[in-house]
């Protein structure tokens, strides 16, 4: 395919949507993944009149024995794609290596939470160091004034400074996975396809002729080409696939288990303990210590507050100990949010008690705080036993 050289034939006379602040010739460092979205960022914006500069991050190899499954991204495929997109765009492209940053930061992390028996969002904890901290940190002393990224969110002008949005599209929608996102980040990122649907991004990619234009979304985990990611732990903490217990509320042993993470709380198919007649089960609480899954009815899932940890509180006041804030909640990437009230902590923690009993509150994933559309921030959930796990 003929290179476009978009960035020759500038078009500054439309504003692009979240790029307020900033006028056409300012230096914008795009993170470019290969996959459709930041393609069509950095074509948009080196179309408007910016001085686009593409970074794509060599984040892993698989290896030439495990083949990159269709679909996934920041594998050598995708770098590729993104020198092609740079190059029919006619933007400058550089290729980062931060395999041991993100080995450190979250591959290792990945199988660490699986091993306390929580269910960790790689992509998060992505966001909230490699891209976010690291890159961002490369971008500033390329002399660029904001690191531009595919996300479907909005970065709105606020009185006291910049907020953090969902995006228009709530099937689109990625502020769950930017909670960690802290106010000076914020300030310098900057995501044009939050005022966007996928069909309006790819008809810009048609528009602007990319070689990705038709290239599918990335699925699952980056790092886990297969799917398999119980494979990635074996090789990575064998420990975590030692066989146990799966025991009912009163510790009877029901079962045999092989790995505990091979399960996370709210989980019902696949407990491997045969049908019946009886109520449903699901996965209660993984306890690693005795290497043990209890389950129970689904009655035993229903949590009315929660613990969260590493908060980062985007709300305009500060966020107070002893008077609650009304808020929503989502407490998985596809949960509706539903009322709450939170209280912080003076470690950093916070309480949320919740408006009404929830079933399926995993530890190791977010809870994120919403005021409407607004993000608030949000935090880690903890494990909790027992009577604590109910209040």
């Amino acid at each position: 395919m003929a290179s476009m050289n978009i960035a020759g034939t500038k078009n500054p006379e439309a504003a692009v949507p979240g790029m307020d602040g900033l006028e056409p010739g300012a230096r914008v460092v795009v993170a470019m993944s290969g996959g459709v979205d930041s393609s069509v960022t950095a074509a948009l914006l080196a179309e408007r009149g910016y001085d686009v500069v593409g970074i794509t991050l060599q984040l892993y190899d698989h290896g030439a024995a495990v083949p990159a499954r269709p679909g996934s991204c920041c594998a050598g495929q995708d770098i590729h794609d993104a020198r092609r997109v740079a190059g029919a765009i006619g933007i400058p492209h550089f290729v980062l290596d931060y395999e041991s940053r993100f080995q450190e930061q979250v591959i290792d992390d990945f199988a660490d939470t699986y091993l306390r028996g929580e269910t960790p969002i790689p992509c998060i904890r992505c966001n909230q160091t490699v891209k976010f901290r690291d890159l961002l940190a490369t971008a500033k002393d390329l002399g660029a004034r904001a690191l531009a990224t595919g996300h479907y969110a909005r970065r709105v002008a606020g009185a006291d400074g910049p907020q953090l949005h969902r995006a228009v599209d709530p099937g689109r929608d990625q502020s769950y996975f930017l909670f960690a996102t802290t106010a000076p980040q914020l300030d310098f990122l900057r995501f044009p396809l939050g005022s966007m649907d996928k069909d309006e991004t790819r008809a810009l990619a048609r528009r602007f002729g990319l070689p990705v234009a038709a290239k599918p979304d990335s699925q699952d985990i980056c790092f886990v080409p297969q799917g398999g990611y119980a494979d990635v732990l074996a090789r990575l903490r064998p420990e975590a696939l030692d066989p146990g217990d799966i025991v009912d509320l009163d510790g009877r042993v029901l079962g045999r288990h092989q790995g505990i993470v091979n399960f996370t709380v709210g989980q019902r198919r696949g407990l491997g303990i045969g049908g019946g007649a009886g109520e449903p089960l699901y996965v209660i609480r993984l306890q690693p210590e005795a290497a043990q899954v209890v389950i129970g009815p689904r009655q035993a899932l229903l949590r009315h507050g929660l613990r969260v940890s590493e908060v980062n509180w985007l709300g305009s006041a500060p966020l107070a100990r002893n008077e609650g804030v009304s808020i929503k909640v989502k407490l998985r990437s596809a949960h509706q949010p539903t009322g709450a009230t939170l209280f912080g902590q003076k470690d950093g923690s916070a309480r949320v008690v919740l408006t009404e009993p929830q079933a399926g509150v995993a530890p190791g994933q977010a809870c994120v705080f919403y005021d409407g559309d607004r993000v608030l921030g949000g935090g880690w959930i903890q494990r909790e036993e027992g009577a604590q796990a109910a209040a």
